[in-house]
């Protein structure tokens, strides 16, 4: 494989990420075959000895999921780190994917559940005492506001499982990314 070849495929796997950073890789890269170059060895060499340069794009594409995920903690962010995690390969989603899929099915059920409670228990507080002619007023507002106040503990509790299931994916993506780090590194030092 060509210079030319690595490069374009290497920038095609970084595309979506800002282009600064884009750049920055692409710099380093160029590097390591201009110092190939120097040390005698060919374009070919260098890209072997680099590796694919579609896996590399992968790890690095997910390595800036997981960054960004750190500074900013939001949904967005959230996703960006999971499905860079998932990207890393294959194997990883279908290990993965079966357990992602029930978590995050619990995760969207409890949600579901958390806003349910809170509307039905908004409905109840509110239109209870004039609907509910037998009951006392003060049981169905203190009743409407329990459901409320269930359905606010729920949301919280599935907010920070959700959380919590970010930050599992991000140490299982940096657990990744540290065990190909010495061949990485070792393909660095050309």
């Amino acid at each position: 494989m060509t210079r030319q070849d690595f490069i374009a495929r290497l920038r095609a796997g970084l595309r979506g990420l800002p282009p600064a950073a884009v750049a920055d890789i692409l710099a380093d890269y160029e590097t390591h075959f201009a110092d190939g170059a120097s040390a005698g060895r060919s374009e070919a060499e260098v890209a072997a000895a680099l590796g694919d340069p579609d896996r590399l794009a992968r790890e690095l594409r997910a390595e800036a999921g997981l960054r960004r995920w750190e500074a900013e903690r939001n949904p967005s962010a959230a996703a960006s780190a999971v499905f860079a995690v998932l990207g890393l390969g294959a194997i990883d989603v279908l290990i993965l994917l079966p357990i992602l899929l029930w978590v995050f099915g619990v995760l969207l059920g409890l949600f579901i559940a958390a806003v349910a409670l809170f509307g039905v228990g908004a409905v109840v507080m509110v239109a209870g005492p004039f609907v509910v002619q037998t009951a006392p007023a003060l049981a169905l507002i203190l009743a409407g506001l329990g459901l409320v106040a269930g359905g606010a503990c729920l949301g919280s509790l599935a907010t920070i499982g959700s959380i919590g299931c970010t930050n599992a994916l991000t140490w299982y993506g940096r657990l990744h990314l540290r065990l190909l780090k010495p061949a990485l590194d070792a393909q660095g030092s050309l």
